[in-house]
């Protein structure tokens, strides 16, 4: 199997060698081949996404990646930053399903701001769609305002919109989704206020009565962040636009004690996927062996499980991870006392360990 490396900026390249250590210990089965991306990429090339590195991703099976970004970066233009490296594999690959699994470990209910007993158990799924929203919207830029307050003035502007096949597919994913898991799905939008919103609504209650199955609910954006913190268990499946999304996402992970802990996939319609942690590239930290791996890791086992059909490979590293956390060992995110705090190195081979 051909994996495209891209470990990125921060604290990719260190959270991404722990977890090649876990993929060589499952045995020679991968062909892992690692290119630049992001900040590192523009150094090496002057582009956050070399040709190269394009055409890798596209002819691997699958592709593992870090994290890209820096703060030395926020001075070139919008089309040389690091995270259109990002961007643009989403939109090249064809990447328009994210799955954010935000799973609470019996271990780590203690590190969650949370009470153990509004968090202890939770495993839900949020899945956002990837490829529209405001983030690929046009027109968008920067002009001079013709607003009668403030007429002349300089002001930014980006266009949300959706269609209907976009919010159609995504909520099929979510739906199927659904059907292995509790069989619930809650439609976040803003469709009292969004006419984005409002078309997102129509579709996902037309596409509900294709799964007669499944409990369809909706709920506004605003109203969802807080649930999230209130009753958080009440959620299964949880599916929404990007820009929704990405801030429901980050939340989500907090609840689970760190967000370290949380991995993602994102998925072509052929489950053809990209696998990253759901951090940043966290610059502060780079080089100190103090990074968290574990949400990388769990990105490699749902790489196995959803684009190279390994489902027992991906059984094992999972169990791996639970074992390390009963165990007791800790990086410095997850820490509480009692337990042995670990680096970005050491965890990595403590996985390894438990896999035999």
């Amino acid at each position: 199997m051909k994996i495209a490396v891209l470990p990125g900026d921060g604290i990719g390249p260190e959270i991404i060698a722990a977890t090649v250590l876990v993929l060589q210990a499952l045995g020679p089965r991968f062909n892992l081949e690692t290119a630049p991306v992001g900040g590192a990429a523009y150094d090496f090339s002057g582009h956050p996404l070399p040709p190269a590195t394009l055409a890798l991703a596209q002819s691997a099976n699958a592709i593992l990646f870090g994290a890209v970004g820096d703060w030395k970066y926020d001075t070139l233009p919008r089309e040389l930053r690091p995270e259109q490296a990002i961007l643009g594999l989403r939109k090249h690959l064809g990447l328009f399903a994210n799955f954010r699994p935000a799973i609470c470990y019996p271990e780590l209910t203690a590190a969650s701001s949370l009470k153990p007993e509004i968090i202890g158990g939770l495993d839900i799924l949020i899945v956002r769609e990837l490829n529209g929203d405001i983030y690929f919207g046009s027109p968008r830029g920067i002009r001079h305002s013709e607003h009668p307050l403030f007429p002349g003035v300089r002001e930014g502007f980006d266009t949300m919109h959706y269609s209907e096949p976009e919010v159609e597919r995504i909520g099929r994913v979510a739906f199927e989704a659904a059907r292995k898991r509790s069989k619930k799905v809650c439609s976040v939008d803003k469709a009292n206020v969004l006419e984005t919103s409002q078309l997102w609504r129509e579709v996902m209650t037309r596409l509900g009565q294709d799964y007669a199955d499944v409990e369809l609910s909706h709920m506004y954006v605003d109203n969802a962040a807080m649930q999230l913190v209130k009753a958080p268990k009440a959620f299964d499946v949880v599916v929404t636009g990007n820009l929704f999304g990405d801030i429901l996402s980050d939340e989500a992970a907090m609840l689970t004690g760190s967000i370290g802990m949380l991995p993602s996939a994102s998925l072509d319609k052929n489950n053809k996927g990209l696998y990253e942690p759901s951090h940043g590239s966290a610059p502060d930290i780079a080089g100190k062996n103090i990074a968290n791996p574990l949400a990388t890791i769990l990105s490699a086992a749902m790489m196995l499980r959803y684009s190279l059909g390994m489902t027992a490979e991906a059984e094992r590293i999972e169990r791996a991870v639970q074992k390390v956390l009963t165990q007791g060992y800790r990086t410095v995110d997850i820490f509480t006392p009692g337990t042995t705090q670990l680096g970005t190195h050491e965890m990595g081979v403590a996985v390894v360990q438990a896999l035999s």
